[in-house]
């Protein structure tokens, strides 16, 4: 099977200032903040505050553009000041921004805050929008590190919104029918192997929900446990402190409404070698198979000469099949060894055709700098260039079926440009 691609687009969005306080427009990386409705794409981008301070010191702006047509700049949220992105959802005429608005006063740098959710009817966006506060369990505790996931089924208009507490869970709330319900809690995977026991935050997740059920897909994410691994570092960063990524976990539930999340299947874990694993997409296929990429790394090239001499830098593309809760199938897709010449794969999107055809957008880098390639998915990817003008580089996100948007022979892809900024390219696929 080949593809074809044809670039149609590629412009500036928007830019903004940075708000210096650990965040960024793409900083929820797992969800999307792309939308597209037939011929129109939205985008949730993010408007720092002059006036404030971090950490509180942004707040979400929402933006427009018609196939024909050129961005406007539709709401921009004047009732809360936030730390993080804003993920967004679209499910028939509604368009769903998530929002995590802080519970502080001016002036102070963290503390409490309240999720909450800003409905949009497509037929009539010149409207001020809906709030829309998710039900959560009497427990839940928010501050402004929020993590959280926003993921819809467009078929069905499920919406799962996730938010963590702590290091330790994560609640749920789910919008069926409309109404938002709470769903109790998603606790992480324990590391009691380490020297000092531990859960392992899942962030930045891929979840993908179907016919009333859903997938989890999510990396570790925690201070280095290793103390000789961390001190090496810290006499390179001069941190105590370095946030490692290193083990890949997916979970499912057949039903949100009445089932919690199975077991952890644990897919990769590069503890061994100090390496690293970021996954990249889920997606789920009509027989209930969930298709899985991920970026795996051997080994950390900054500890590699003092604690791992017989051990080659190797980064590689890999995919996975699992199938009621089993790896049934592994692949690598794509690699680069220390040495070799050739592209070094660094990140990828799952995209669904019309036609249902599922579709890897990945971008690769060399000496040259950023390439960008897409294939069908598939063992043996047949890859294409996509040689764009001024190619993005970095995170990049995409009008997936994640956040509700149907299949589609476009990909509306949203990405970093110096400025800094967001940038837009609009891809059109043929299968």
């Amino acid at each position: 099977m080949t593809v074809h691609a044809t670039i149609e687009v590629e412009e500036d969005l928007c830019t903004y200032q940075s708000a210096d306080n650990g965040a960024g427009p793409l900083w929820c990386h797992g969800s999307t903040i792309v939308a597209r409705s037939a011929d129109r794409v939205f985008v949730a981008a993010l408007e720092t505050l002059a006036d404030q301070v971090p950490l509180n010191n942004t707040r979400w702006v929402l933006y427009e553009r018609p196939d024909n047509g050129a961005w406007r700049l539709l709401h921009t949220d004047t009732t809360g000041r936030t730390r993080e992105p804003s993920p967004i959802a679209l499910v028939g005429n509604d368009l769903l921004v998530s929002a995590n608005p802080t519970l502080t006063a001016a002036g102070a740098y963290n503390g409490p805050a309240q999720p909450t959710v800003f409905r949009f009817d497509t037929r009539a966006l010149d409207r001020a929008p809906c709030v829309e506060p998710p039900d959560w369990e009497d427990s839940a505790r928010f501050s402004e590190h929020s993590y959280r996931t926003v993921a819809a089924d467009g078929a069905t208009g499920d919406v799962l919104y996730m938010q963590n507490e702590g290091y330790e869970i994560a609640h749920m709330s789910l919008r069926r029918g409309g109404v938002w319900q709470p769903r109790g809690e998603i606790r992480w995977p324990f590391g009691d192997e380490y020297a000092r026991p531990q859960p392992l935050r899942l962030c930045y997740p891929n979840v993908m929900l179907c016919g009333g059920g859903a997938h989890f897909l999510g990396v570790g994410d925690i201070i280095e446990p290793v103390e000789p691994w961390r001190e090496a570092k810290k006499q390179i960063t001069g941190r105590d402190w370095d946030y490692v990524f290193r083990r890949l976990f997916h979970a499912r539930t057949p039903d949100l409404g009445s089932q919690p999340f199975g077991p952890w299947l644990e897919l990769a874990n590069r503890d061994a070698t100090a390496g690293s694993t970021r996954h990249c997409d889920l997606w789920i296929d009509a027989t209930g198979d969930a298709h899985i990429l991920w970026i795996e790394s051997s080994t950390d090239a900054r500890l590699r000469d003092q604690f791992f001499p017989d051990t080659q830098i190797r980064q590689s593309l890999e995919y996975a099949i699992v199938r009621a809760g089993q790896c049934v199938e592994r692949h690598c897709l794509a690699t680069h060894s220390e040495g070799d010449d050739g592209l070094i794969p660094s990140q990828a999107r799952l995209h669904v055709a019309a036609s249902g055809v599922p579709l890897i957008l990945a971008q690769f880098h060399d000496a040259r700098g950023v390439r960008w390639r897409l294939a069908p998915l598939q063992v043996d990817p047949a890859w294409i260039d996509v040689a764009f003008r001024r190619p993005m580089s970095g995170t990049f996100l995409t009008n997936t079926v994640r956040g509700g948007s149907a299949p589609a022979d476009v990909i509306d892809i949203v990405s970093s440009i110096d400025g800094p900024g967001l940038g837009y390219a609009r891809l059109r696929v043929e299968v």
